[in-house]
């Protein structure tokens, strides 16, 4: 029970920290493909994530103690599982509950294939014998030379198991709502839909947590750097750098993309655009800049004991997102402008810049 409870951890911490940061490129793929970001849909694929690294984990952790290794055999019988079934007097029985563990393992990655993945019976056959395979030839080859011999017992039955149970999944998925399942080709990816308080609080957390991750990451890369390129390992230590890096880099990073485009990377993730208002692009950039993320950082450098201003000027960009007509929020009042859908035609875009709407120019012409 302490191994398996040991591999769920495990599994449910890396799916966290991956999860963590695949984030904003899935919130950007899902407005891309479909428009829109669901929360069943995003509960899916996170399950999906997790799933993944508890395949790995249940199957191949906990590794073995070096001193007290001992080399595992091979089974190559691919009935043998029927003598063993014909063995057991209970249900409980280790080999009925080894056979019944190994075809669960893998139903929900036939269950997976179908819903997510838009793919039958036959490819997820192909994935689970894969899949099985790999890892069994992972534990009979003493995870490819780590150790000197298998670890685990290689068992053509485990690799028959897990791939009847990749096909039983893919039928269970028969019974999901088929508007739950993946679009091969639709183009709601491209339409415009409605913009909504929560599709831009979205975009404000995208830009939340890209700048955390892109600031930490800056951070380490620079750490490194100097401690195995430049070898200052006094410099490491005192970690300005580090901090430097971590403060900077999120700044410069955005700036730049809001300057260039008139939007962060949350409102591209998301499809949202400020347009309209009488202010120049080179005017209303920048105001969209430091009325939003850019002003949240900007404010983290302010010293003690002013760091509370930080905070109110978040809480207030929430209050606002609610209060303001559109959920445009703090920057459409700094710069005049209104929140839209980026796919979308209007008559007057970014900075003031007019142009026509297809509808509005086929009624002139």
């Amino acid at each position: 029970m302490g191994n398996e409870l040991y591999s769920g951890v495990v599994a449910l911490g890396i799916g966290f920290v991956v999860g963590i940061v695949l984030f904003v490129p899935f919130v950007a793929i899902s407005y891309r493909r479909r428009g829109r970001l669901t929360v069943g849909r995003f509960l899916l694929w996170a399950a999906a994530l997790v799933y993944f690294w508890a395949i790995w984990t249940y199957t191949l952790l906990p590794l073995p103690d070096a001193e007290n290794y001992a080399c595992a055999g091979v089974n190559l019988n691919i009935w043998a599982f029927i003598d063993d079934l014909r063995g057991a007097r209970s249900l409980t029985d280790f080999a009925v509950l080894q056979l019944a563990l190994n075809v669960l393992l893998f139903m929900p990655l036939g269950f997976f294939l179908r819903v997510l993945g838009g793919r039958g019976i036959v490819v997820a056959f192909a994935t689970g014998l894969l899949v099985s395979l790999t890892i069994e030839t992972t534990q009979l080859t003493g995870v490819w030379g780590l150790y000197p011999c298998a670890y685990r017992v290689f068992d053509v039955d485990d690799m028959l198991t897990n791939t009847v149970g990749a096909v039983l999944g893919s039928l269970v998925a028969l019974i999901v709502p088929r508007r739950w399942w993946v679009r091969r080709s639709t183009d709601a990816g491209s339409r415009p839909h409605p913009v909504t308080r929560g599709r831009r609080l979205l975009a404000m957390f995208c830009d939340l947590l890209g700048v955390v991750l892109v600031g930490y990451g800056s951070a380490v890369a620079v750490q490194v750097f100097l401690e195995y390129v430049v070898r200052d390992h006094a410099a490491v230590l005192d970690g300005a750098a580090g901090r430097f890096a971590l403060t900077v880099t999120p700044i410069a990073i955005w700036a730049v993309v809001v300057l260039a485009t008139g939007r962060t990377p949350g409102d591209l993730a998301v499809e949202l655009r400020y347009r309209g208002g009488r202010l120049p692009a080179p005017v209303a950039r920048p105001l969209r800049f430091l009325a939003g993320i850019g002003g949240y950082l900007l404010l983290d450098l302010v010293p003690e004991p002013w760091t509370f201003v930080q905070f109110l000027f978040a809480a207030a960009s929430v209050v606002l997102v609610f209060t303001t007509r559109g959920g445009r929020g703090l920057p459409g009042l700094v710069t005049g402008q209104r929140l839209v859908d980026a796919r979308s035609a209007a008559v007057v875009g970014d900075g003031g810049t007019a142009f026509t709407t297809p509808e509005k120019s086929s009624r002139n012409g």
